[in-house]
């Protein structure tokens, strides 16, 4: 595992930006011709991983957001709200 994966994925904490920036390293690495087949299905593989975690983080803070919110009613929303 590469550093930046290892910190990314062993803090207590999830770190949402930093687990962005890795899968933009990762697709930029997909994407360099330079890089050979057998990387490419590994780094697919690790960014898969990593995607599932940003989903589930992000799952996570909609599920948090949804509680804090007061129920809203139905209908068009005033240009106050």
């Amino acid at each position: 595992m590469e550093g930046k994966e290892k910190e990314v994925m062993e803090e207590k904490e999830f770190d949402y930006a930093a687990a962005v920036a890795r899968l933009e390293a990762l697709v930029a690495r997909v994407e360099d011709p330079s890089t050979g087949i057998d990387d490419i299905a590994g780094t697919v593989s690790k960014a898969e991983d990593l995607l599932k975690k940003c989903r589930a983080y992000l799952r996570q803070a909609r599920q948090t957001l949804d509680a804090l919110e007061p129920e809203k009613p139905a209908g068009p929303v005033s240009p106050q709200e």
